[in-house]
């Protein structure tokens, strides 16, 4: 029964995940870039590199990759932090933060698609349920 659970869960999660994959390229991003992005804008001032890679749960070499690609797609900037000149801060462009909100939408309407089969009910029990679990790994 767990097993089956575990893999109920996982094969919900990646029809989830391709969703949005999907509807993230149209505003050339990956998932990865989507997320970088919004942790920034989220976070409502300029973070450190290193900052955003802990958010991220990324080793700081890749969060490079990632701040590059938005960077290069005008979504964010980057600046040496004036309290500490070995540290780059990175912020939202005005374009960055209007994609923010682009992608909101889309992940929502990607959930939406692929929870549709359920009642309004059964989502909110589903919600419910995933904010135990989420809370307990806190």
């Amino acid at each position: 029964m767990e097993d089956d659970l575990a893999d109920l869960f996982l094969r919900a999660s990646k029809r989830i995940r391709r969703h949005q994959v999907g509807m993230l390229a149209p505003l050339g991003l990956t998932p990865s870039q989507a997320r970088a992005l919004r942790t920034l804008v989220d976070a409502g001032e300029p973070l450190r590199m290193v900052d955003l890679a802990e958010s991220l749960g990324v080793v700081p070499r890749s969060v490079t990759t990632l701040v590059d690609a938005l960077e290069e797609s005008g979504l964010v900037t980057r600046a040496p932090d004036p309290s500490s000149r070995r540290s780059l801060l990175v912020r939202p462009t005005g374009e960055g933060r209007a994609v923010r909100e682009r992608m909101a939408g889309t992940r929502r309407e990607a959930a939406r698609e692929v929870l549709s089969p359920l009642s309004d009910e059964q989502r909110e029990t589903l919600r419910d349920l995933l904010t135990v679990i989420d809370r307990a790994a806190d």
